[in-house]
């Protein structure tokens, strides 16, 4: 067994064969994920009897409202996962196996909190939130009802992205994708027959929504944790006689801490957008503009964050084992794949936004306005991808708190602040979404100047004499 551990393919086989594979399931997966994404706001967007006086289906501004609490949620799920990654993947490449267990022991522990905490908050305090919005009372039942299912039966969620980082981090995508798409097909396969009714399900509407999505997490969730416990792995899981380790605990949070600020910085910017676009503007089409594009443009980005997920787990073992070479190989692979990426995104943002905006949109209310949203925000699709590129270093790196200050500075100091501006300014929603490509110019700058950093501090202390 130990001969086997000394020759994990992330210390071995040639760098870009191995970002292929192990990146090929996780794109796959990920492009899945953001399909049933898209899925259920097709769905939903069908909804009939809840329009809004501005002709907007109210059904699909619901789940745009509650949107920032899922991505809240998420945000929280995925950076304790992260710091499980990194911690993982580096105490593999040191040889330090007993250290590697602790870390996805304690990481599933803490995911299981994190979606107790949620369930609380389900169940309290998200009334107050959809205050803040111009909710009216068509709308606000509509958001209660899909957000509060999301959060009391998160519980899938949270364990699920433990258990699929716990494989990533191993190097063992492929079985990570298998739950992937299990989670992803049932979600897919059930939205219909409890949103209409079909085949003798109850209809159910926007709640149905809810459930086939909770269904999907709790699918993929059990079959990542079979994969994960009968699996003959390098890391091993185990409750019995199990006490929370602070050391653990403190290392995933070193990493995973600042990812979770960083992404939780999105879901704050997505409520201060959802809050300009519907007190600043009087269109009412804002909040749905914004949902589709965010459903949208998760098919160009999810499969970009299969890449650096795949390629986080290479960085951390190649740092852990200070392979430089081999590391910055990787990362340099990623920021090109990654760019390639997001330019095929912005071309199709650019050629086809009406054809887009269409699917979501059958009478034509919101398709003009969300055309010109398309092409404006896509601009800054190939900067982001060279920022989310080195922002996976900092995290392979153990340096989370750069990628969180970069996340800072591009949502909260630039992007909330500029979409408020213009939108006082001009009272014009085109002119709203100019913020987004400034924003991703300040966070360029930013990350430059962490990258800086690292290297000097980080990088250059393992890098071989010439």
């Amino acid at each position: 067994m130990e001969k086997a551990y000394k020759e994990n393919k992330m210390g071995v086989m040639p760098v870009g064969r191995l970002l292929f594979n192990m990146s090929l399931p996780m794109v796959i997966s990920m492009l899945i994920q953001a399909l049933y994404n898209v899925v259920d706001s097709i769905f939903v967007a069908r909804i009939e009897g809840v329009t809004s006086a501005a002709g907007v289906n109210n059904a699909l501004n619901a789940v745009g409202l509650a949107f920032p609490i899922q991505l809240l949620m998420i945000s929280v799920g995925v950076g304790t996962a992260v710091g499980m990654n990194s911690l993982m993947s580096r105490r593999l490449g040191e040889k330090r196996f007993e250290e590697a267990n602790s870390a996805a022991s304690n990481g599933l522990f803490l995911e299981f909190v994190s979606a107790l905490v949620f369930l609380v908050l389900g169940l309290t305090l998200i009334g107050p939130f959809f205050r803040l919005f111009k909710v009216d009372d068509q709308l606000y039942p509509l958001c209660m009802s899909y957000l509060r299912i999301c959060m009391v039966f998160g519980m899938g969620l949270f364990l699920h992205l433990g258990f699929d980082r716990i494989l990533q981090s191993m190097g063992k995508t492929n079985l990570s994708m298998v739950a992937q798409i299990a989670g992803a097909v049932t979600n897919i396969v059930f939205d219909p027959l409890f949103i209409f009714g079909y085949l003798g399900f109850p209809k159910l509407g926007v709640a149905g929504a809810a459930i086939a999505t909770v269904l999907g997490q709790w699918v993929g969730m059990v079959i990542a944790m079979l994969l994960v416990i009968r699996g003959e792995h390098e890391v091993k899981v185990s409750f019995r006689g199990f006490r929370p380790n602070r050391h653990s605990i403190r290392e995933i949070y070193r990493v995973g801490l600042p990812s979770i600020i960083m992404q939780g910085i999105g879901s704050v910017m997505n409520s201060g957008m959802n809050f300009v676009l519907s007190n600043f503007l009087t269109d009412g089409m804002g909040v749905a503009i914004m949902n589709i594009y965010y459903k949208m443009q998760s098919i160009i980005f999810m499969p970009m964050f299969g890449i650096t997920n795949a390629s986080m787990s290479i960085i951390a073992y190649n740092f852990g084992a200070r392979n430089y070479h081999r590391l910055m190989s990787a990362w340099k692979r990623t920021v090109a794949v990654c760019v390639c990426v997001m330019t095929l995104g912005l071309l199709c943002f650019q050629i086809f936004p009406r054809q887009i905006v269409s699917i979501f949109d059958e009478n034509g209310v919101i398709s003009e306005a969300g055309i010109k949203a398309f092409r404006t925000i896509s601009i800054h699709f190939p900067i982001a991808a060279v920022c989310i590129a080195i922002g996976t270093l900092f995290q392979s790196a153990g340096r989370g708190f750069y990628s969180m200050l970069v996340s800072l500075m591009r949502q909260l100091v630039a992007l909330l602040p500029a979409a408020a501006i213009l939108a006082l300014v001009t009272h014009e929603l085109d002119a709203v979404w100019w913020s987004f490509v400034i924003a991703e110019f300040m966070s360029l700058a930013v990350s430059l100047i962490c990258f800086r950093r690292l290297y000097r501090n980080d990088l250059a202390a393992i890098r071989p004499a010439a």
